[in-house]
């Protein structure tokens, strides 16, 4: 089962476009008006990685069998999400069961296109989201907090959980996610059954429009870069309008119309790497007359384990 990553964001952002494109689909709705997107769509996307070609040629194989993520395009998020508001409990349950987030921020500028909250402003986009999760994980952290010290006088694994879970309460008062707070392995084993959101992996996806693209973004995406670099999170740069035409176009098509913008690679492609990246994954290959195949593997891993993702015989 291939790990996965969770498109988030405000209504009209362009999350639906973004997922048709990195799947080449048209699974998700995408829409000038909020919620199009109610129940969560999901579909897997390659890892690009042209070391597998070179290892084609050299084993002189027709087979070759990339890495993979599924990416699961959820419902837009609106203040008051952590109480329900909109799609709120849909989209919070959903993104509880993904491994990492990509949030999508619109900076791009189209009037044509509505806003949510009538303008522009990618980073109060961002705060109005990780506000929301931060008050989810709150309720889930407090709950947690009170059953164990409950239990604590009889259970000693449930009163050693609770300095962890204080400390996570006295974060969110301070409104840190979780990801920021550095625990040990100790302190992530208390909470690791909680599926706190925000402890998950973020990666900031700046949608940007199409004449952007060609001077490396806009005030906007600038913003949202200062914003991940203060927050220890990276940003990438992605057009949504773009990517959606590039799906539709013939190999040479897609070429040529890549070296008018000045761009090499997609911005899907860029993306998928960013979200395999920000999982901790890396790859190792085998190759033979019969095929090439990746294979995917925690980084920090030994060998004997990394052996053991193709058959448990190996660890």
């Amino acid at each position: 089962m291939p790990l996965n990553c969770g498109i988030v964001g405000l209504p009209n952002v362009g999350k639906s476009t973004i997922f048709n494109a990195l799947t080449q689909t048209q699974a998700a709705q995408a829409a000038n008006y909020p919620f199009c997107t109610i129940e969560p769509n999901t579909g897997l996307v390659t890892v690009p990685d042209a070391r597998l070609w070179v290892l084609k040629d050299i084993a002189k194989t027709n087979k070759v069998v990339p890495q993979r993520l599924e990416i699961v395009d959820i419902a837009g998020l609106v203040k008051g999400a952590s109480k329900g508001e909109g799609k709120g409990n849909e989209f919070l349950s959903a993104i509880k069961n993904v491994d990492a987030v990509l949030h999508v921020v619109r900076c791009f500028i189209d009037p044509d296109v509505i806003h949510v909250d009538g303008s522009i402003d990618p980073v109060r986009d961002i705060e109005i989201i990780d506000l929301e999760l931060m008050l989810k994980d709150e309720e889930t952290v407090k709950a947690a907090l009170d059953r164990s010290k409950k239990r604590s006088q009889l259970d000693k694994d449930a009163a050693a959980r609770v300095p962890t879970l204080e400390k996570l309460v006295a974060a969110f008062k301070e409104l840190k996610p979780v990801r920021a707070l550095g625990l040990t392995e100790e302190q992530q084993a208390h909470i690791s059954d909680l599926h706190l959101i925000t402890a998950k992996a973020m990666l900031f996806v700046c949608n940007i429009g199409e004449n952007d693209i060609r001077v490396g973004g806009n005030e906007h995406s600038r913003a949202v870069q200062a914003h991940a670099a203060k927050v220890g999170a990276k940003a990438i740069l992605i057009s949504g309008k773009i990517e959606s035409e590039l799906v539709g176009l013939s190999g040479d098509e897609r070429a040529m119309f890549m070296q008018d913008l000045g761009i090499t690679e997609a911005g899907v492609d860029s993306l998928v790497r960013a979200g395999y990246e920000i999982l901790g994954l890396s790859t190792y290959f085998t190759a033979g007359v019969q095929e090439v195949r990746a294979w995917q593997f925690q980084k920090g891993w030994k060998a004997p384990r990394c052996a053991g993702v193709i058959h448990t015989d190996f660890e």
